[in-house]
């Protein structure tokens, strides 16, 4: 039987996909499972990391329930980032996961970033100084709970875990662990220098392996519990955001192009051959055979959309669907900026242009003529508005022009949405045919892995999503959402200092 399959293994914030896809990037099958995340202190954010595992397991045997096992040649893992554990050597975890939206290590973080060095941090991992990698909930777990640190074997994040119970090899994508903030990015290497000043013992951290290239073969244990064939080859793949952008045909072969993800987070990147760090990005390692992708985030993408329609608007269970398209018809009535009604999207801090992880959410010009849809819309607009600013300032920092993006994710499916984001950005969107684009970005890797091609590019060409329908930016309206724009980015430097001194009050709660 032909081995004419790959699949792709996406285990995201809220659940595991499993995609089977064949030679020209088409979904043959697939399988999901949700992961259950958990809140149990203001700021902590946890899942238990047996879940990573058994939604994988779930996902897999629906795959595997559909199409025989032997047509896989090969499989590749994308995943949450800056989600990770603590193990000992056989794989139990001692303590739950700690998920990227986690923000229990502030402190540590400041301390860290005084002591290393804010610029020294950001030159070698590639990371402005942050509370989003696990460098700094490290800390937290060597200064609050050692004996934890004491007892255990491995840290490893959600790619790496999941090799180690496919395989029975702990190893990880370079491209999984450069997000962690202790990868020296040049050299693609851990960082004895941040390990040291973190006392976090180098022995611990994980085999890397260059995405594309093989981590391990199916064990026959985990065969036996996903219907996968023993033997087969496991090939590294990385984080979801540079596997999306893989999946989305950023590279070297399509200059000008640059990924949205409109998911839980709003992350958007482009392709760098060398190395470059700079504050309006941060530089993760690409699913590519060489080069990075120079990377802006807001913490709050879909996230924010949800929390809007369930905090704010109440939506009933089970009708937040219907609610959602009652707020889009509202709001393509409103007009552009949302009848005076601003919003600062800084729900979970805030990662580009200003990296201040105890920024929180602003909603200003209210009044008793503001409607739900012009909330609604303020939103909306408030998120394209943060991508216009950081594209602009990563086309600055780095030379190099952004002419259109590909959207993907589930914000994607939005006309409206999309549209403003052309709007306002003043560039085309192209809306791509797969929204598992992280998953296809895995799948891209493990077809290079299992020979069909001789390099991820030439996968990528063969199997990166295509553009199903491109919006272009209006003139007029682009011009009013300029004009939009300078309001918008002169509101967070008024409030920033005073936003300090009331996180500072209610921490004292």
């Amino acid at each position: 039987m032909p081995r004419d399959l790959v699949i792709g293994i996406d285990s995201s914030t809220s659940a595991t996909k499993a995609i089977a896809w064949d030679r020209q990037g088409r979904v043959i099958a697939e399988g999901r499972a949700a992961i259950a995340m958990s809140n149990p202190h203001p700021g902590w954010f946890e899942q238990d990391p047996g879940e990573w595992w058994s939604s994988t397991v779930a996902a897999l045997q629906q795959v595997t329930g559909q199409i025989d096992a032997a047509r896989i040649a090969a499989i590749g893992i994308s995943n949450q980032r800056e989600t990770f554990g603590v193990f000992t050597e056989d794989g139990t975890a001692l303590r739950p996961g700690m998920v990227w939206l986690d923000e229990r290590a502030r402190a540590q973080e400041k301390q860290f970033g005084a002591r290393f060095g804010a610029e020294r941090l950001h030159k070698i991992s590639g990371k402005p100084l942050d509370i989003t990698p696990c460098l700094h909930r490290m800390v937290w777990l060597r200064e609050i709970e050692p004996a934890v640190l004491g007892r255990g074997e491995r840290i490893a994040e959600v790619h790496g875990y999941l090799t180690f119970k496919l395989t029975g090899e702990w190893a990880t994508s370079m491209a999984s662990a450069d997000p962690m903030g202790v990868l020296d990015m040049e050299h693609r290497d851990w960082s004895a220098d941040i390990l040291g000043a973190a006392g976090i013992d180098l022995g611990m951290m994980l085999r890397l392996v260059a995405p594309g290239a093989q981590s391990g073969e199916v064990s026959a244990a985990a065969a036996a519990a996903t219907g996968l064939k023993a033997g087969t080859p496991v090939i590294a793949g990385g984080g979801d955001g540079q596997c999306a952008g893989t999946g989305a045909g950023v590279s070297a072969d399509h200059p000008g192009r640059a990924y949205v993800n409109l998911g839980t987070a709003l992350v958007s990147g482009s392709y760098g051959r060398a190395y470059a760090h700079d504050r309006a990005f941060r530089t993760e390692i690409a699913i590519a055979d060489e080069g990075y992708i120079f990377e802006t985030c807001l913490r709050s993408g879909t996230f924010l959309v949800d929390w809007l329609s369930r905090e704010l608007f109440r939506a009933e269970p089970g009708k937040q669907k219907e609610l959602l398209s009652a707020l889009e018809t509202e709001a393509s009535t409103s007009p552009i900026g949302a009848r005076g009604v601003v919003v600062v999207p800084y729900w979970q801090g805030c990662m580009t242009p200003y990296w201040d992880s105890a920024a929180r959410g602003v909603i200003a010009g209210l009044s008793g003529s503001t409607r739900r849809g012009d909330i609604y819309r303020a939103f909306l607009e408030a998120i394209a508005l943060e991508q216009a600013t950081c594209s602009r300032d990563v086309e600055q920092a780095t030379g190099t022009d952004i002419d259109h993006f590909v959207a993907i994710g589930g914000g994607a499916a939005s006309d409206l949405w999309v549209q403003i984001l052309a709007d306002a950005t003043g560039r085309a969107v192209q809306r791509s045919e797969t929204v598992e684009a992280s998953s296809l970005g895995a799948a891209i890797a493990a077809a290079k892995g299992a020979g069909w091609h001789k390099t991820i590019a030439e996968a990528a060409e063969a199997m990166a999503g295509r553009p199903i329908r491109t919006f272009v930016p209006d003139e007029k309206r682009h011009a009013r959402y300029e004009a939009l724009r300078a309001i918008h980015a002169d509101l967070w430097p008024k409030v920033a200092e005073w936003n300090t001194r009331l996180v500072n009050f209610a921490d004292q709660a």
